[in-house]
């Protein structure tokens, strides 16, 4: 098997972070992943906001989690049994989990395939991530970590574009030592149709 798809199959959702930062080498890597991906029309329109300041993170956490309304778990549904997210867990109040980075993917709010141009520079990110040994987590629906006055404060703060939007973001850190890495769900079968 390639080392590529090694990596596919070895990437997980890590919910659970250390404390220290990733060093900036291996975040320029993974940086580097997300600017060479595919974006329609070869546009290159994500903008890739890096937060590493920990009180700015755990406060558009909180806002994005005030901001959230998840379907709760139950037995036979769930996103995660091993790190719960905060559809899992009412009691987590921090929708970047204490990531020590979070990217925040923008693009522009009029172009067709701009959520579709972030999650593939979402995904190039993740599997570099995960080959360079840090965790990564996507988390969607971006703009609701900016649905406040303070939000509104840090998109002007780092010169956010009024024409782009928040897609999602992405949180990087080395997972919590001591966690197990979580482990892959059975692929569920009849999903491959040939013709």
């Amino acid at each position: 098997m390639n080392q590529v798809m090694e990596t596919i199959l070895h990437r997980r959702s890590i919910r659970r972070f250390e404390t220290r930062q990733i060093d900036e080498e291996t975040l320029e890597q993974i940086l580097q992943a997300g600017l060479y991906a595919p974006s329609a029309g070869g546009r290159q329109g994500v903008i890739f906001a890096v937060s590493q300041d920990r009180p700015v993170n755990e406060r558009l956490g909180k806002i994005k989690r005030a901001n959230s309304h998840p379907r709760m778990a139950n037995a036979d549904r769930y996103v995660s049994r091993e790190q719960p997210s905060i559809a899992d867990d009412p009691k987590i109040t921090d929708a970047f989990y204490g990531a020590p980075t979070v990217v925040t993917l923008f693009a522009p709010k009029n172009f067709l395939f701009s959520a579709e141009d972030c999650a593939a520079a979402a995904e190039n990110m993740m599997l570099e991530a995960d080959a360079l040994g840090v965790g990564s987590c996507y988390i969607g629906q971006g703009w609701t970590a900016f649905a406040d006055p303070y939000g509104q404060e840090v998109l002007r703060g780092w010169g956010i574009p009024g024409s782009c939007y928040a897609v999602a973001q992405l949180l990087l850190g080395y997972p919590r030592e001591g966690d197990p890495h979580p482990a892959a769900k059975p692929r569920r079968e009849g999903r491959v149709l040939r013709f």
